[in-house]
């Protein structure tokens, strides 16, 4: 059994940006040439998760629709009475997803569903650079 750490090192434009992260992992697996274990995609940050979604312009449009309803931008959060940052909903939207994913891997490939990919969402008030830890656990 193996472990290696990488990072990917991504640049988003906040305000719920969503970045398609599978092809980036994939190349990534394909370097340490792994056949069989997990991946874990972690973001260093409290502003923005890492999940699975089916990366298409209508799915994402709801997604965004979605959060809005569930968190929206211009309710009250006591996270701005400490900072004044204005980005309360982008912690509380953070946290409902989590800042990581374990994806399985064999035969060198990410276990993933046909329609299934790999996506970092950003919910920061402004762009950001973002660090993703990756970690392979495996042979």
């Amino acid at each position: 059994m193996t472990i290696v750490n990488d990072s990917l090192s991504i640049e988003t434009r906040g305000e719920g940006d969503m970045i398609d992260l599978t092809n980036r992992l994939t190349l990534l697996l394909q370097k340490y040439k792994m056949k069989t274990g997990q991946m874990l995609v972690f973001v260093a940050g409290s502003t923005a998760s890492i999940t699975t979604i089916e990366y298409e312009p209508g799915l994402k449009k709801d997604f965004t629709l979605l959060m809005e309803r569930l968190i929206p931008r211009n309710a009250r959060y006591f996270h701005e009475e400490t900072w004044n940052d204005g980005n309360g909903h982008s912690h509380v939207r953070a946290s409902l997803l989590g800042p990581s994913i374990t994806i399985p891997f064999g035969g060198g490939k990410l276990l993933l569903g046909t329609w299934q990919q790999v996506v970092l969402i950003d919910y920061d008030n402004r762009p950001r650079s973002r660090e993703l830890v990756v970690q392979f656990i495996g042979e």
